[in-house]
């Protein structure tokens, strides 16, 4: 590998304008491609799971969907509803919506039971996912309808409108995140190197990545389809892995230059930072990919869609360090020769390391046992929240009041308590049976009217097949409410199996959002075991191959599930509970989103990596040139530290942005991963990881022994040449 990157940085060290023009071309055609191909989205079908998705799917076969619907609210401006008027409204807006071909059907009118308010139901043609698009449409019939009757209320809302919101809110947090996070990484970088010019270099790579990243991902979307997220995740690990691998290089250039006191060239200079940071670089994205791809194995079009995106963002940014870097490194690096020469005899060489990280490592140098110890139990005691850890699928009811439809829709759930859930039951069976299964369900709607829980049953409805029948229960409760996951358990444990499930050879299930909200984390439980036990495979062999030691391997592993099991508990102590939420405008659910776990360790293991990579190689680095392995641990450390904590900062930095975002699960994730990477560089890089390795001393490289093949191969050399001299 390191004659690779070494090979790859002395050709782009040489043509450095055709580097430089080369990654603006491929840039520009990542970007060109994907706006030919466009984006492949993920459709309904892609997000079912479990009993619920297997229902929609039957439901889907017999063209007995519950189509995606809007609700139109008309009230009076002030004072009382004149009824009249109402009615006379909710006719004219019957008619327009009938007119528009994005309409299926238009419900009769109905009054609340405090008849202030009366709600007009539009049904929606195609697929939920699609319906967002439709609601421009039917928002301009509502405010004609509006402004014909000044003295009337009218707001839309229902799940396309609220999802167009989200998505709008989503596209402003996006910008939001930029205008914090990119100023706050200049400024990160300014300090490191001193320099606009050199701290432009990690940015601008970061950003062109990205944006070669976004175009790539359109394309990969054909093979695998996006869920909406994938730009959400190239942003936040594109800016993170791309400023931290320029970094990683630009900082060991600067070493070399220091180092060598003018005697080597730019190119040279460039060759030995690609033969060590560049090495570490290509074993960190490498790394970080396959820990990656282990979301795959979710089997989820979410996290599938999260995979994708990082994957593609940290290749691009692993190229971007080998091809272009190298290039504006030799560029920089004569400007940086002509100021050498002007100021030559006038600058005292500075010392590798500083006295802060020298500090810092001083307990682990002098008490390496009481460090390691009092370390471990720290992160341990930020372990226990997570016996309280409770894990739900954040609903619609989580989104942010700030989107206008979810206010009206809390005015819907207030005025209409029967619309705010809604259970399908579907059943597939042979034609023959059709009257069989439509008396079972008939029993089920009998026996949910005697039943608190439920607010209602629609008739059965059978497919024109009549292999397919659906029965509809109303829940007078919210979504996210204990009553609707009881009277979703009512209807899958005791109802249906006392009555459908005698019905010779049929199949059924219930769907409906509570079912889903149910079914994605018992789906996601199913799949943690068998995607954690890959990460820690991963994990390990990608360790221990890079260091050729078992040990470091196990080590690696043990690290970074400490370091992510003390983030989460770090999450369940702030998010769970009700005291932070002034402190970081959330409302608190009591719960953690489901994929949130999940993600976390999935990519911390990965960006883990990069400090571990890094900083274990330094330390390797040293043992191979014959340094006793303690005092490589301190030294490699202590050259490392600024570094990796500055690039830290930087991804800290990015993270903590998308806590400020509006979306509950967003806010979750951006809190862990910043809270998992100081954790990560500042307690188990400084103090746990050499605490450990100097109490392990050589056994370290075990089975490899890189100290005493040092030697042996030093002797055989002294031999040679003796032999040579006597000669």
């Amino acid at each position: 590998m390191n004659s690779f990157t070494v090979r790859m940085a002395r050709w782009s060290a040489r043509h450095p304008w055709w580097a430089i023009v080369g990654w603006v071309v491929f840039v520009a055609l990542c970007l060109g491609i994907g706006s030919a191909v466009g984006t492949r989205s993920a459709t309904t079908a892609d997000y079912r799971v479990g009993e619920a998705g297997r229902a929609e799917a039957m439901a889907a076969e017999g063209k007995l969907e519950r189509r995606p619907a809007e609700q139109v609210l008309i009230s009076a401006r002030s004072g009382a509803l004149d009824r009249g008027e109402a009615e006379e409204a909710a006719r004219e807006l019957t008619a327009r919506m009938r007119a528009l071909p994005e309409v299926a059907g238009v419900a009769r009118p109905v009054v609340s039971s405090d008849r202030r308010i009366l709600m007009v139901e539009v049904a929606l043609k195609g697929e939920e996912r699609d319906a967002k698009d439709k609601v421009d449409a039917l928002a301009g019939q509502t405010e004609a309808v509006g402004r014909a009757h000044p003295g009337l209320l009218l707001e839309e809302t229902g799940s396309p409108s609220v999802s167009k919101g989200v998505d709008g809110q989503r596209s402003d947090d996006l910008a939001l995140s930029e205008k914090i996070t990119l100023p706050l990484t200049l400024l990160t970088l300014l300090v490191v190197f001193g320099s606009v010019t050199m701290a432009g270099v990690p940015l601008l790579l970061a950003l062109s990545s990205i944006a070669a990243a976004v175009g790539l991902s359109m394309v990969a979307s054909h093979l695998s389809p996006d869920a909406g997220v994938g730009t959400n995740v190239i942003l936040m690990i594109g800016l993170a892995v791309g400023v931290d691998y320029t970094l990683f290089h630009l900082k060991r250039e600067r070493e070399e230059r220091a180092r060598s006191g003018g005697r080597l060239s730019s190119a040279a200079l460039v060759e030995l930072a690609a033969a060590t940071s560049g090495r570490a670089v290509v074993v960190s994205g490498i790394a970080v990919v396959a820990s990656t791809a282990t979301l795959y194995l979710a089997a989820d079009v979410i996290f599938s869609s999260l995979a994708t995106g990082t994957i593609v963002v940290v290749l691009v940014a692993v190229a971007s360090s080998l091809t272009v870097l190298p290039a504006l490194l030799v560029k920089l690096g004569h400007r940086e020769e002509r100021r050498a020469r002007r100021r030559a005899g006038r600058q005292k060489p500075s010392r590798e390391g500083g006295r802060v990280w020298a500090a810092l490592l001083r307990p682990a140098g002098r008490h390496p046992l009481a460090t390691l110890c009092v370390s471990v139990l720290a992160l341990l005691a930020l372990v226990t929240p997570l016996a309280g850890l409770k894990i739900t699928e954040m609903s619609r009811d989580t989104h942010s009041r700030e989107i206008p439809a979810m206010r009206v829709y809390d005015r819907l759930n207030e005025a209409f308590p029967d619309h705010r859930v809604t259970h399908q039951v579907v059943v597939r069976a042979d034609a023959a049976r059709a009257g069989e299964v439509a008396g079972a369900l008939r029993e089920v709607a009998r026996r949910a009217d005697g039943d608190p829980l439920f607010a209602g049953a629609s008739p059965v409805r059978t497919s024109a097949d009549r292999r397919i029948s659906t029965l509809e229960l109303k829940v007078p409760y919210l979504g996210d409410s204990e009553e609707a996951y009881d009277s979703l358990d009512h209807l899958r444990q005791q109802y249906l199996p006392a009555t459908v499930g005698r019905v010779a050879g049929a199949e059924f299930g219930v769907s409906g959002d509570v079912a889903r909200y149910t079914d994605y984390p018992a789906h996601q439980n199913g799949k943690l075991p068998l995607v954690l036990g890959a990460l820690l495979l991963v994990t390990f062999l990608m360790t221990a191959f890079a260091f050729r030691s078992v040990v470091l391997g196990l080590i690696g592993v043990g690290l970074n599930l400490l370091s992510a099991a003390a983030s989460l508990g770090l999450l369940v102590l702030v998010f769970q509970g009700s005291w932070a939420e002034g402190l970081l405008d959330f409302r608190s659910t009591g719960s953690i989103g489901s994929r949130v776990p999940l993600f976390l360790f999935v990519i911390l293991f990965g960006l883990s990596m990069d400090y571990q990579v890094f900083v274990v190689s330094r330390i390797r680095e040293a043992v191979l040139a014959g340094v006793p392995t303690r005092q490589a641990v301190l030294d490699g450390i202590r050259r490392s530290a600024s570094v990796v904590t500055s690039a830290a900062v930087v991804m800290t930095t990015v993270f903590v942005s998308f806590v400020f975002l509006h979306i509950i699960e967003m806010k979750q994730i951006g809190f862990v991963l910043a809270v998992a990477v100081l954790l990560d560089a500042f307690v188990v890089r400084i103090l746990i990881l050499p605490s450990a390795m100097l109490l392990l001393g050589e056994a370290s490289w075990w089975p490899g022994r890189p100290a005493a093949r040092t030697a042996a191969a030093s002797a055989e050399t002294a031999d040679e040449r003796r032999t040579a001299d006597v000669r």
